[in-house]
């Protein structure tokens, strides 16, 4: 009898012991992105400003605007981001062109949880402004306006061309943020 039960007994834990394993999902994952080294070159154009662009970045006429040369995109190679620039002389109209900028930042509020409003100043070299850090799955996570405040405007809006999903595109931001404030620095009216 008691060579059954420990047969029986046996027969039981191996029964047991092989329950099938149970799955779990893994997290949608993302690419690794490589990010190539930083280097910067100036950009002369025949508009009122010049500044330095990354390496790995271009310049292209802006296909809704093609009769106005001052609003180019500046295109992120590889990276799959461009900056949506525009330039508008200013006409004693700076208040107008102050409130078009905030209007089109705070549209994003619909997809955004945070704007973030940071001012650019630059008193030598006559460069100021203000930057909106939108932070959510926005269309657009960074834009920006710069102006001397009497004859100068320019607008700048960061868009990636995919669907808007913080998590995938925040190292990416990261690094274009780095290069924007590389803009502003270098930055100058002519």
């Amino acid at each position: 009898m008691k060579t059954k039960n420990i047969v029986l007994i046996t027969i039981i834990f191996l029964l047991t012991a092989c329950e099938s394993p149970t799955y779990t999902p893994k997290p949608t994952g993302y690419f690794r992105i490589e990010l190539p080294e930083k280097s910067y070159k100036i950009i002369e154009t025949d508009c009122s400003f010049s500044f330095e662009i990354p390496t790995y970045a271009s310049i292209q006429p802006n296909k809704n605007n093609i009769d106005k040369p001052c609003w180019f995109d500046i295109v992120f190679n590889g990276m799959n981001a461009s900056i949506y620039f525009s330039y508008k002389p200013v006409e004693n109209n700076i208040n107008q062109f102050l409130e078009d900028s905030r209007t089109l930042a705070f549209k994003h509020t619909v997809k955004a949880f945070d704007i973030e409003q940071n001012t650019i100043s630059f008193p030598e070299k006559k460069v100021y402004g203000l930057v909106y850090v939108i932070e959510g799955n926005a269309a657009s996570a960074y834009q920006f306006h710069l102006t001397d405040s009497i004859h100068h405007f320019v607008r700048g809006s960061l868009y990636f061309n995919n669907v808007p999903n913080q998590d995938s595109i925040q190292p990416v931001l990261e690094y274009i943020e780095k290069d924007i404030q590389h803009l502003f620095e270098t930055f100058e009216w002519k």
